[in-house]
Protein backbone atom coordinates (compact mmCIF):
# COMPACT_ATOMS: atom_id res chain seq x y z
CA UNK A 1 0.00 0.00 0.00
CA UNK A 2 1.55 3.51 -1.16
CA UNK A 3 1.87 5.77 1.75
CA UNK A 4 -1.18 7.53 2.34
CA UNK A 5 -3.27 5.34 0.87
CA UNK A 6 -6.22 4.40 2.28
CA UNK A 7 -9.43 2.45 1.17
CA UNK A 8 -12.91 2.18 2.11
CA UNK A 9 -15.89 -0.38 1.55
CA UNK A 10 -19.62 0.93 1.69
CA UNK A 11 -21.68 -2.28 2.13
CA UNK A 12 -25.75 -1.65 2.31
CA UNK A 13 -25.66 -4.98 4.60
CA UNK A 14 -29.35 -6.86 3.47
CA UNK A 15 -28.95 -8.81 6.86
CA UNK A 16 -29.32 -5.57 9.08
CA UNK A 17 -32.90 -3.78 8.85
CA UNK A 18 -35.97 -2.98 10.26
CA UNK A 19 -39.60 -4.04 9.58
CA UNK A 20 -42.37 -2.19 10.85
CA UNK A 21 -44.67 -4.42 9.25
CA UNK A 22 -44.66 -6.48 5.85
CA UNK A 23 -46.15 -3.77 3.79
CA UNK A 24 -43.15 -1.43 4.49
CA UNK A 25 -40.00 -0.62 2.78
CA UNK A 26 -37.31 -2.64 4.60
CA UNK A 27 -34.52 0.25 5.98
CA UNK A 28 -30.62 -0.90 5.42
CA UNK A 29 -28.12 0.03 7.65
CA UNK A 30 -25.00 1.40 5.46
CA UNK A 31 -21.97 -0.29 6.31
CA UNK A 32 -18.47 1.80 5.90
CA UNK A 33 -15.17 -0.33 6.09
CA UNK A 34 -12.00 1.84 6.07
CA UNK A 35 -8.64 0.27 5.41
CA UNK A 36 -10.03 -2.52 3.29
CA UNK A 37 -6.13 -3.38 1.18
CA UNK A 38 -4.66 -4.06 4.34
CA UNK A 39 -4.66 -7.34 5.67
CA UNK A 40 -7.20 -6.68 8.75
CA UNK A 41 -9.77 -4.73 6.45
CA UNK A 42 -10.04 -6.86 3.62
CA UNK A 43 -10.04 -10.07 6.20
CA UNK A 44 -13.54 -7.77 7.24
CA UNK A 45 -14.43 -7.31 3.80
CA UNK A 46 -14.25 -10.90 2.30
CA UNK A 47 -16.02 -12.32 5.47
CA UNK A 48 -18.79 -9.28 5.03
CA UNK A 49 -18.97 -10.17 1.55
CA UNK A 50 -19.29 -14.03 1.78
CA UNK A 51 -22.25 -13.47 4.46
CA UNK A 52 -23.92 -10.89 2.72
CA UNK A 53 -23.30 -10.95 -0.86
CA UNK A 54 -21.26 -7.71 -2.81
CA UNK A 55 -24.64 -6.00 -3.98
CA UNK A 56 -24.95 -2.15 -3.21
CA UNK A 57 -20.49 -1.86 -2.25
CA UNK A 58 -18.74 0.70 -2.93
CA UNK A 59 -15.17 1.41 -2.30
CA UNK A 60 -13.12 4.63 -1.78
CA UNK A 61 -9.61 4.81 -2.47
CA UNK A 62 -6.72 7.17 -3.16
CA UNK A 63 -5.15 5.36 -5.98
CA UNK A 64 -8.25 3.34 -7.22
CA UNK A 65 -5.20 0.82 -9.19
CA UNK A 66 -4.65 -0.76 -5.77
CA UNK A 67 -7.75 -2.02 -5.12
CA UNK A 68 -8.48 -4.15 -8.51
CA UNK A 69 -8.82 -7.04 -6.33
CA UNK A 70 -12.07 -5.52 -4.87
CA UNK A 71 -12.98 -4.22 -8.47
CA UNK A 72 -13.16 -7.95 -9.80
CA UNK A 73 -16.06 -8.30 -6.78
CA UNK A 74 -18.29 -5.93 -8.38
CA UNK A 75 -17.71 -3.02 -5.79
CA UNK A 76 -17.59 0.44 -7.36
CA UNK A 77 -14.26 2.44 -6.77
CA UNK A 78 -13.91 6.14 -5.31
CA UNK A 79 -11.13 7.94 -4.45
CA UNK A 80 -10.64 9.14 -0.94
CA UNK A 81 -7.92 9.98 1.78
CA UNK A 82 -6.98 9.71 5.32
CA UNK A 83 -5.27 12.89 4.66
CA UNK A 84 -8.17 14.51 2.72
CA UNK A 85 -10.94 15.62 5.26
CA UNK A 86 -13.44 16.61 3.24
CA UNK A 87 -13.53 13.48 1.18
CA UNK A 88 -13.94 11.67 4.41
CA UNK A 89 -16.97 13.99 5.36
CA UNK A 90 -18.61 13.39 1.56
CA UNK A 91 -17.45 9.10 2.27
CA UNK A 92 -19.08 9.09 5.33
CA UNK A 93 -22.44 10.95 4.60
CA UNK A 94 -25.66 8.55 5.53
CA UNK A 95 -23.24 5.63 7.51
CA UNK A 96 -24.65 3.89 9.74
CA UNK A 97 -21.71 2.03 11.44
CA UNK A 98 -18.51 2.53 10.59
CA UNK A 99 -15.10 0.23 10.78
CA UNK A 100 -12.47 2.39 11.54
CA UNK A 101 -8.93 0.76 10.81
CA UNK A 102 -6.19 3.01 12.56
CA UNK A 103 -3.71 4.60 10.24
CA UNK A 104 -0.46 2.47 8.97
CA UNK A 105 1.41 5.52 9.40
CA UNK A 106 2.96 5.98 12.50
CA UNK A 107 4.44 9.37 11.99
CA UNK A 108 1.07 10.90 10.53
CA UNK A 109 -1.07 8.19 12.81
CA UNK A 110 -2.56 10.89 15.04
CA UNK A 111 -3.54 13.42 12.49
CA UNK A 112 -5.75 10.71 10.55
CA UNK A 113 -7.43 9.44 13.15
CA UNK A 114 -8.57 13.25 14.26
CA UNK A 115 -9.73 13.53 10.67
CA UNK A 116 -11.70 10.42 10.78
CA UNK A 117 -13.52 11.17 13.82
CA UNK A 118 -13.79 14.90 13.16
CA UNK A 119 -15.47 13.66 9.83
CA UNK A 120 -17.88 10.77 11.43
CA UNK A 121 -19.12 13.93 13.51
CA UNK A 122 -19.69 16.04 11.46
CA UNK A 123 -21.32 13.45 8.54
CA UNK A 124 -23.13 12.24 11.65
CA UNK A 125 -22.03 8.89 11.05
CA UNK A 126 -24.57 6.46 13.79
CA UNK A 127 -21.76 4.11 15.23
CA UNK A 128 -18.20 4.10 15.04
CA UNK A 129 -16.31 0.94 15.96
CA UNK A 130 -12.18 1.83 15.92
CA UNK A 131 -9.33 -1.42 16.09
CA UNK A 132 -7.72 -0.33 18.57
CA UNK A 133 -5.11 -2.36 20.78
CA UNK A 134 -4.73 -3.44 24.43
CA UNK A 135 -2.07 -1.75 26.60
CA UNK A 136 -1.54 -1.87 30.28
CA UNK A 137 0.10 2.02 30.11
CA UNK A 138 -1.31 5.12 28.31
CA UNK A 139 1.04 7.62 28.91
CA UNK A 140 4.81 8.27 27.88
CA UNK A 141 6.12 5.82 30.53
CA UNK A 142 4.65 2.75 27.97
CA UNK A 143 7.75 1.17 25.90
CA UNK A 144 5.35 1.62 22.95
CA UNK A 145 4.21 5.03 23.57
CA UNK A 146 4.95 5.86 20.03
CA UNK A 147 2.27 3.59 19.29
CA UNK A 148 -0.45 4.12 21.91
CA UNK A 149 -0.49 8.15 21.66
CA UNK A 150 -2.67 7.50 18.39
CA UNK A 151 -5.19 5.23 19.78
CA UNK A 152 -5.64 6.92 23.14
CA UNK A 153 -6.02 9.93 21.05
CA UNK A 154 -8.93 8.33 18.90
CA UNK A 155 -10.52 6.71 21.72
CA UNK A 156 -10.72 9.75 23.08
CA UNK A 157 -11.83 11.70 20.96
CA UNK A 158 -14.40 9.18 19.95
CA UNK A 159 -16.02 9.34 23.02
CA UNK A 160 -16.21 12.60 23.33
CA UNK A 161 -17.37 12.95 19.56
CA UNK A 162 -21.33 11.79 20.96
CA UNK A 163 -21.35 9.20 18.54
CA UNK A 164 -22.16 5.87 19.38
CA UNK A 165 -18.69 3.65 19.24
CA UNK A 166 -17.39 0.48 20.15
CA UNK A 167 -13.78 0.01 21.02
CA UNK A 168 -12.21 -2.99 19.73
CA UNK A 169 -9.17 -2.79 21.49
CA UNK A 170 -7.10 -5.87 19.98
CA UNK A 171 -4.94 -8.22 21.73
CA UNK A 172 -1.24 -8.56 19.75
CA UNK A 173 -1.14 -10.37 16.63
CA UNK A 174 -0.10 -13.61 16.63
CA UNK A 175 1.68 -12.44 13.17
CA UNK A 176 4.24 -10.82 15.31
CA UNK A 177 5.58 -14.17 16.54
CA UNK A 178 7.12 -15.33 13.29
CA UNK A 179 7.89 -11.53 12.25
CA UNK A 180 9.89 -11.35 15.47
CA UNK A 181 11.40 -14.75 15.67
CA UNK A 182 12.08 -14.95 12.05
CA UNK A 183 11.57 -18.16 9.31
CA UNK A 184 14.80 -20.17 10.59
CA UNK A 185 13.78 -20.29 13.97
CA UNK A 186 13.43 -24.29 13.92
CA UNK A 187 16.79 -24.86 12.31
CA UNK A 188 18.77 -22.57 14.71
CA UNK A 189 16.64 -23.76 17.68
CA UNK A 190 16.50 -20.72 19.38
CA UNK A 191 14.08 -17.73 19.85
CA UNK A 192 16.32 -15.07 20.48
CA UNK A 193 14.18 -11.85 22.02
CA UNK A 194 14.27 -9.59 25.10
CA UNK A 195 10.57 -10.12 26.37
CA UNK A 196 11.53 -11.99 29.58
CA UNK A 197 9.05 -13.92 30.91
CA UNK A 198 6.46 -11.68 29.74
CA UNK A 199 3.17 -12.96 28.76
CA UNK A 200 0.61 -11.73 25.84
CA UNK A 201 -2.66 -12.86 24.81
CA UNK A 202 -1.22 -13.32 21.18
CA UNK A 203 -4.42 -13.25 18.52
CA UNK A 204 -5.01 -14.06 15.42
CA UNK A 205 -6.01 -11.23 12.93
CA UNK A 206 -8.79 -13.72 11.51
CA UNK A 207 -10.28 -14.10 14.84
CA UNK A 208 -10.29 -10.21 14.90
CA UNK A 209 -11.91 -9.47 11.11
CA UNK A 210 -14.92 -12.08 12.68
CA UNK A 211 -15.27 -10.37 15.83
CA UNK A 212 -15.66 -7.04 13.86
CA UNK A 213 -18.13 -8.36 11.54
CA UNK A 214 -20.02 -9.72 14.30
CA UNK A 215 -20.06 -6.38 15.93
CA UNK A 216 -20.79 -5.24 12.23
CA UNK A 217 -23.71 -7.70 11.63
CA UNK A 218 -25.78 -7.07 14.95
CA UNK A 219 -27.44 -4.91 17.36
CA UNK A 220 -26.08 -4.46 21.56
CA UNK A 221 -22.26 -2.88 21.21
CA UNK A 222 -23.22 0.68 21.89
CA UNK A 223 -20.57 2.58 24.00
CA UNK A 224 -19.33 -0.87 24.26
CA UNK A 225 -15.15 -1.64 24.85
CA UNK A 226 -14.07 -5.27 24.06
CA UNK A 227 -11.10 -7.12 24.95
CA UNK A 228 -10.60 -8.63 21.56
CA UNK A 229 -8.12 -11.77 22.52
CA UNK A 230 -8.02 -15.27 23.24
CA UNK A 231 -8.58 -16.71 27.10
CA UNK A 232 -5.00 -17.52 27.40
CA UNK A 233 -1.57 -15.60 27.77
CA UNK A 234 1.76 -17.47 26.88
CA UNK A 235 5.25 -16.61 27.51
CA UNK A 236 8.40 -16.67 24.74
CA UNK A 237 8.88 -20.22 26.89
CA UNK A 238 5.75 -21.30 26.06
CA UNK A 239 5.75 -20.91 22.46
CA UNK A 240 9.52 -22.31 22.23
CA UNK A 241 7.73 -25.60 24.26
CA UNK A 242 4.68 -25.37 21.76
CA UNK A 243 7.26 -25.33 18.36
CA UNK A 244 9.33 -28.08 19.95
CA UNK A 245 5.99 -29.67 20.13
CA UNK A 246 5.18 -29.54 16.95
CA UNK A 247 8.29 -30.22 14.73
CA UNK A 248 10.34 -32.51 16.72
CA UNK A 249 13.42 -30.16 16.85
CA UNK A 250 14.75 -28.76 20.29
CA UNK A 251 13.71 -25.18 20.30
CA UNK A 252 14.55 -22.74 23.38
CA UNK A 253 14.01 -19.43 24.28
CA UNK A 254 17.13 -16.95 25.42
CA UNK A 255 16.27 -14.02 26.95
CA UNK A 256 18.78 -11.56 26.37
CA UNK A 257 18.12 -8.00 27.93
CA UNK A 258 17.42 -4.92 25.55
CA UNK A 259 20.95 -3.61 25.62
CA UNK A 260 22.16 -7.56 24.84
CA UNK A 261 19.98 -7.70 21.72
CA UNK A 262 20.15 -3.93 20.58
CA UNK A 263 24.12 -4.76 20.60
CA UNK A 264 24.01 -8.14 18.68
CA UNK A 265 21.19 -6.87 15.64
CA UNK A 266 23.59 -3.76 15.73
CA UNK A 267 26.45 -5.69 14.72
CA UNK A 268 24.47 -7.93 12.27
CA UNK A 269 23.94 -4.52 10.34
CA UNK A 270 20.01 -3.84 11.22
CA UNK A 271 19.67 -0.02 11.06
CA UNK A 272 18.82 1.49 14.26
CA UNK A 273 14.93 1.88 13.05
CA UNK A 274 14.48 -2.12 12.56
CA UNK A 275 15.59 -2.29 16.23
CA UNK A 276 13.15 -0.30 17.71
CA UNK A 277 10.42 -2.01 17.24
CA UNK A 278 11.07 -5.75 18.61
CA UNK A 279 12.71 -3.86 21.48
CA UNK A 280 10.23 -1.71 22.13
CA UNK A 281 7.47 -4.44 21.96
CA UNK A 282 9.63 -7.14 23.48
CA UNK A 283 9.99 -4.46 26.45
CA UNK A 284 6.59 -4.28 26.88
CA UNK A 285 5.53 -7.76 27.02
CA UNK A 286 8.26 -8.00 29.73
CA UNK A 287 6.19 -6.15 31.70
CA UNK A 288 2.99 -6.99 30.77
CA UNK A 289 1.52 -4.97 28.66
CA UNK A 290 -0.18 -7.21 26.59
CA UNK A 291 -1.73 -9.54 29.25
CA UNK A 292 -5.01 -9.52 28.71
CA UNK A 293 -6.61 -13.03 28.00
CA UNK A 294 -10.47 -12.76 27.67
CA UNK A 295 -13.71 -14.71 26.65
CA UNK A 296 -15.17 -11.55 24.43
CA UNK A 297 -13.70 -12.77 21.18
CA UNK A 298 -15.46 -15.80 21.96
CA UNK A 299 -18.70 -14.72 22.67
CA UNK A 300 -18.72 -12.28 19.76
CA UNK A 301 -17.74 -15.18 17.65
CA UNK A 302 -19.55 -18.29 18.42
CA UNK A 303 -16.68 -20.19 18.37
CA UNK A 304 -13.31 -20.93 19.67
CA UNK A 305 -10.75 -18.45 18.58
CA UNK A 306 -7.68 -20.12 16.60
CA UNK A 307 -4.92 -21.22 19.39
CA UNK A 308 -1.57 -19.97 19.17
CA UNK A 309 -0.37 -23.71 18.77
CA UNK A 310 -2.63 -24.00 15.71
CA UNK A 311 -1.87 -20.54 14.63
CA UNK A 312 2.20 -21.88 14.81
CA UNK A 313 1.38 -24.65 13.10
CA UNK A 314 -0.31 -23.12 10.30
CA UNK A 315 3.01 -21.23 9.76
CA UNK A 316 6.33 -23.36 10.56
CA UNK A 317 5.12 -26.49 10.42
CA UNK A 318 2.10 -26.39 7.86
CA UNK A 319 2.10 -30.43 6.43
CA UNK A 320 1.73 -31.64 10.08
CA UNK A 321 -1.71 -33.47 10.17
CA UNK A 322 -4.46 -31.82 12.39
Amino acid sequence: MQKGHRIFLNIQAPGLFTVNNKNEKMIMSKILITGATGKLGSAVVNELVEKQGPANVSVLVRDPSKAAALKEKGVELVQGDYNDYQSLVKAFQGVDKLYFVSSSEIANRSQHHENVVKAATEAKVGHIIYTSFQRKTDDDSSPVAFVAAAHVLAENLIKESGLKFTLMKHALYADILPMFMGDQVLNSGVIFLPAGDGKASYTSRGDMASAGVAVLTSEGHDNKTYEISVDKSYSLTDIAAILTELSGKPVNYAAPDAETFTAALTQAGVPAQGILFPVSFCTAINQGEFDFPNTTLEKLIGRKPESIKDFLKKVYVPGLPS
